[in-house]
Formats: C-alpha cells, sequence, structure tokens
C-alpha cells in the first residue's frame, strides 16, 4: 500500500497567517454582520502599513469591530459590500467622497464569490434589473424575462473564520457564518483560515466538510474571540 505525505497547512501565528497582504490588494472579508468574521486577521491588518485595499464583505462592520478598525484607519479604498447600514465612520466616509462604495443585492454578492471560486466568469440574473444596479451592464431577455450581466469576483487573500477545522485545511462553520465563508473561501488566490477549534488530520468527519482544504492555504487557531452582537434588542419585563 502507498503512503501519501499530508500537507500541514497551519502557521504559528497571526503574524505569519497574514503575511504578503500589501497595499493596492483586494481582500475578502467572510461572515454575516459580527458572525463568523476573522477578528484576529482583521485586528492584525489593522496594525500593518497597509492602504488602498479594495475589501469585498457582506457587511463593513461597526465603528470599532470588524472592518471598521480598517475603515477608521483609512486603510480601504473601496468597499464591495451588501449591507453596510451599521458603520457611523462607513457613512461619513461615504458620503464625504473618501471612499469608493458599490452596493450589491446579497444574493448577487454571494453568487459572484461563488462563481469566483468556480471559474465561472459572468452570470445572467434578474435581481437589479431597473434599479441603479444595472447601470452601464449588458441587459438581455430569457424567457421573456430581462437580466443583466454580473461579473465574478476574486480576491487576491480570502480571510475567513470556521468553528473547526483540521491541519489540512478542512473547515466546519456554525450558524449563519456558512452564509459567506464557504464562498469567499473559493475565491481567494490565498485563503486564510481562523479557527476556535484545531484538531489533526483525520478527526472531523468527512460528511461535514463545510470548506474542504483544497481551497485553504493558511490555517490557525484564533485566540479568544469576542462574538459581539450588532444590535442587542430586549424585551422590557
Amino acid at each position: 500500500m502507498k503512503s501519501f505525505n499530508m500537507i500541514n497547512k497551519t502557521v504559528a501565528s497571526v503574524d505569519e497567517a497574514i503575511s504578503g497582504v500589501k497595499s493596492n490588494m483586494v481582500l475578502m472579508f467572510g461572515g454575516f454582520g459580527l458572525c463568523g468574521i476573522a477578528e484576529n486577521c482583521i485586528n492584525a491588518l489593522s496594525k500593518k502599513n497597509i492602504e488602498s485595499l479594495t475589501c469585498i464583505s457582506n457587511n463593513a462592520g461597526v465603528d470599532d469591530f470588524g472592518l471598521g478598525l480598517l475603515l477608521k484607519k483609512r486603510q480601504i479604498k473601496k468597499m464591495i459590500s451588501s449591507y453596510v447600514g451599521e458603520n457611523d465612520e462607513f457613512e461619513r466616509q461615504m458620503l464625504s467622497g473618501e471612499l469608493e462604495v458599490e452596493l450589491i443585492p446579497q444574493g448577487t454578492l454571494a453568487e459572484r464569490c461563488r462563481a469566483g471560486g468556480s471559474g465561472i466568469p459572468a452570470f445572467f440574473t434578474p435581481a437589479g434589473y431597473g434599479t441603479e444596479v444595472q447601470t452601464d451592464k449588458e441587459v438581455r431577455v430569457f424567457n421573456k424575462k430581462k437580466y443583466i450581466l454580473e461579473h465574478a469576483l476574486n480576491a487576491d487573500f480570502s480571510f475567513v473564520k470556521a468553528w473547526k477545522g483540521d491541519t489540512l485545511g478542512n473547515l466546519i462553520y456554525k450558524g449563519t457564518a456558512r452564509n459567506f465563508n464557504p464562498l469567499m473561501a473559493m475565491a481567494g488566490k490565498t485563503t486564510v483560515a481562523e479557527v476556535e477549534y484545531l484538531v489533526p488530520a483525520g478527526e472531523l468527519d468527512l460528511n461535514q466538510i463545510h470548506t474542504p482544504g483544497i481551497f485553504v492555504q493558511r490555517i490557525f487557531r484564533g485566540g479568544v474571540y469576542e462574538k459581539r452582537i450588532e444590535n442587542r434588542t430586549i424585551t422590557k419585563s
């Protein structure tokens, strides 16, 4: 029986994980709201002397957490997002013209990331037809319905966060962390995964893996996660 050498993709620290990120790069960040965001990677990037980043993320964090940290330090030149309503600094920079913003329907954003990871250069969707989203885009008719052309998204680096991963880079997410993390993990030239639990290869149930390790180049166990709530709503007793 032949034996195979398995690639250990574990890195020793967050600084090693983000090594190679430079100014003017395109970066993808998984997560949904503040759920499943790569907290350690974002914090480390905010401390690097980099700027003019194009960031692709469903949202832009909040003022003092998540991508809000990069916005506060003026490290982001352009945001490609879907929902950005929880960040006052984002609003200020957008309205003042300091920040270029491309707002995309949420499903279209997800599909553009998935397409990028699947090698599909573009696709047609009805979402956004007849709105500002349609501006300067090709329109075609399929089955008597109008669709607009959307191009795939890819990134120099994708940063994702999983609940559990192994040394081969296989990942398991929890809850809404699955909304964008698996798609963005596929679409980066270099995908960095931070996990709450890092286990040896072979310990994960193969039927439960959401992102196969083939898509992940670096993995590390993150520190304590804040897991902040965007808007805490309580009922008066």
